[in-house]
């Protein structure tokens, strides 16, 4: 039986709420970017007008401010975000219960069993369409195949506010001229390495042999093929489907450029605290530990290692981190932006194997004291306790909480 696969993607999502909050600002090219402050100051989104000048997603502000003098810059605001889109859900589960997200902005909907009551997935796309439009102030351009790959390139062929059928009999003929990265799966370094072998389009990828892409990608390089020959049969989740924790993280660019490995500490142990408190509340352990670093000319670097031992302990992970880091990096270039992650999540009850080389009655008191900070945290807030270092540190944002709250209810 052939699927009845929608992909809904709302169009310049966080501009087209910005606008929809501010009528004001419609008939303006407009621009909503982070805190040049804290060095965020990029392009999250913009309207069609702002893209009409050539402004585009991730550039700085300074750039596009070049190319659009008149550009209205506005800050994000991601609770208003998250409200609309939990408003759009709701609108797809009218149809269907198989709704997965994909960003705050997309999800895939598996109408197939709809279409016998509600018609055809055009005809459903377009009533969805509608009702966006109609009830939230936004549009949405959505794609309707047999699969979720093709269903995902439909909502990007046609925009705004448009539906894009490709249908299994003609996917050939409307998509296989496209360039290769067009297609979900094809970032920025996989299209580079398919065009230095000659690999231009989508049609090129499905008619090379699928040993080359194995050798040359791994299991990525045959969904690839796959996905261009339309062979993908991964599922749509249902709406209860809760995805297992895999990694736990917490990332920051600093507001000045780390140039010691003391200053590298304070952060890889600020931001373990939040890792630590977010693995206490999942009822996870880490078995290991993943750091991406990026240096103020941009380049980026990831390493990662197992531990001797699972943990959920803030400073455990943070002495983790940071020996992995003295370990492998170069210090050619001081650091703009660092990200914790632990790895391997177990459960906390799952049983683990003593190393003769861990001292393990030390770790087990240590992981007493961390659930006695988690508990004055919890009861207190988040900046009723916090290691001395910290209390000064000016190259990091602000982000914790100002006031403790008392035994009595009273913040101070």
């Amino acid at each position: 039986m052939c699927r009845t696969i929608l992909h809904c993607d709302m169009n310049n999502f966080y501009a087209s709420v910005e606008c929809f909050k501010n009528p004001k600002l419609k008939p303006y090219p407009v621009a909503v970017c982070g805190e040049v402050e804290e060095r965020h100051g990029i392009v999250l989104a913009k309207n069609y007008k702002a893209k009409a000048y050539g402004v585009a997603t991730g550039e700085a502000i300074w750039q596009a401010k070049q190319k659009c003098p008149d550009l209205v810059i506005v800050p994000p605001h991601y609770d208003e975000y998250m409200s609309f889109s939990k408003a759009a859900r709701e609108i797809y589960e009218h149809y269907t219960d198989q709704v997965e997200p994909f960003g705050m902005d997309e999800c895939w909907l598996d109408c197939t069993g709809s279409t016998g009551i509600m018609g055809s997935g055009e005809k459903i796309a377009n009533e969805i369409r509608e009702r966006i439009k109609f009830e939230l102030g936004l549009t949405i351009s959505a794609g309707v195949s047999f699969n979720k790959i093709f269903a995902k390139l439909g909502s990007d062929m046609k925009k705004p506010d448009a539906v894009t059928v490709i249908p299994e009999d003609r996917f050939k003929e409307m998509i296989w001229h496209l360039p290769a990265s067009e297609m979900l799966g094809v970032g920025r370094a996989t299209e580079k390495k398919l065009s230095s072998c000659g690999i231009r389009t989508i049609g090129d990828i499905a008619n090379w042999p699928v040993d080359f892409f194995t050798r040359r990608l791994g299991k990525c390089g045959t969904d690839l093929w796959r996905f261009a020959n339309g062979l993908d049969n991964s599922q749509v989740m249902t709406r209860d489907t809760e995805v297992p924790e895999k990694t736990v993280g917490h990332g920051i660019t600093t507001l000045q450029d780390l140039e010691s490995p003391a200053e590298v500490w304070k952060v890889m142990l600020a931001l373990s605290q939040d890792i630590g408190h977010r693995l206490y509340l999942f009822n996870r352990k880490a078995t290991g530990i993943a750091i991406d670093v990026r240096d103020n000319q941009l380049y980026f670097k990831q390493w990662q290692r197992s531990i001797s031992l699972p943990t959920q302990s803030p400073s455990w992970i943070a002495k983790e981190a940071f020996a992995l880091f003295c370990e492998r990096y170069d210090w050619k270039h001081p650091i703009r932006s660092i990200t914790v992650r632990a790895i391997g999540l177990t459960s906390m009850d799952t049983p683990s194997q003593l190393s003769v080389f861990v001292d393990a009655e030390r770790i087990a008191r240590s992981e007493k004291l961390d659930a006695c900070i988690e508990d004055i945290r919890r009861r207190y807030g988040k900046a009723s306790i916090i290691n001395a270092c910290l209390l000064d540190n000016p190259k990091m944002p602000q982000h914790h909480e100002n006031k403790v709250i008392m035994p009595t209810g009273i913040p101070i």
